[in-house]
């Protein structure tokens, strides 16, 4: 009996360790560096179309949040900073940086408020409607193989990836490295 039981034992953990590997794989984005990001067209909040070739020459912060997401909105703060301080640097191969902020909910309401709270203040916030947030399966967040949030992709000049979900610390060293002056 000793001996079942601890092959039962064993058999359990490496069905468990097997499940948590499994999901990590899963939950990763679909692109790495040096990939181009998907093109897409899409409403801002505002009521201007984006579509996100058009902001090439620019770098480009494309953050999947949701307004439900714990992570997400504490580390909307500090997007915030990030923004306000390189928004109008001077970068020595790029005319700017511009943040795309991809809000996959089920709850417009709830999205809106949550920007409104947030101070998330820069123009292209875009709602990626979702019937199921176990899923995400969304337009965009498809389109970019999101699994989870936050997810964050940081474009270069020629709209290729250069990171992919760095921490906003992480963003902060890479562009600063990329500015003549901030």
């Amino acid at each position: 009996m000793k001996i079942t039981f601890n092959a039962l034992l064993n058999i359990l953990l490496v069905v468990v360790a097997g499940l948590f590997i499994g999901r990590y794989f899963y939950q990763q984005p679909r692109f790495v560096n040096g990939e181009p990001a998907p093109d897409f067209t899409a409403m801002a909040i505002g009521g201007q179309q984006l579509r996100l070739s058009g902001l090439q020459g620019q770098y480009v912060l494309i953050d999947f949040w949701g307004s439900w997401c714990g992570p997400c909105r504490r580390d909307n703060p500090r997007l915030v900073q990030l923004y306000r301080k390189y928004h109008r640097a001077a970068f020595r191969e790029a005319e700017g940086f511009e943040m795309v902020s991809i809000g996959i909910e089920e709850n417009e309401g709830r999205w809106r408020s949550a920007i409104e709270r947030d101070g998330l203040f820069w123009p292209y916030q875009i709602l990626d409607k979702a019937t199921s947030l176990r899923f995400f399966d969304s337009e965009l967040a498809k389109k970019f193989g999101v699994k989870k949030v936050p997810t964050k992709y940081l474009l270069n000049p020629k709209g290729q990836i250069i990171a992919v979900n760095p921490s906003v610390e992480e963003l902060d060293e890479i562009l600063s490295g990329k500015c003549d002056r901030e």
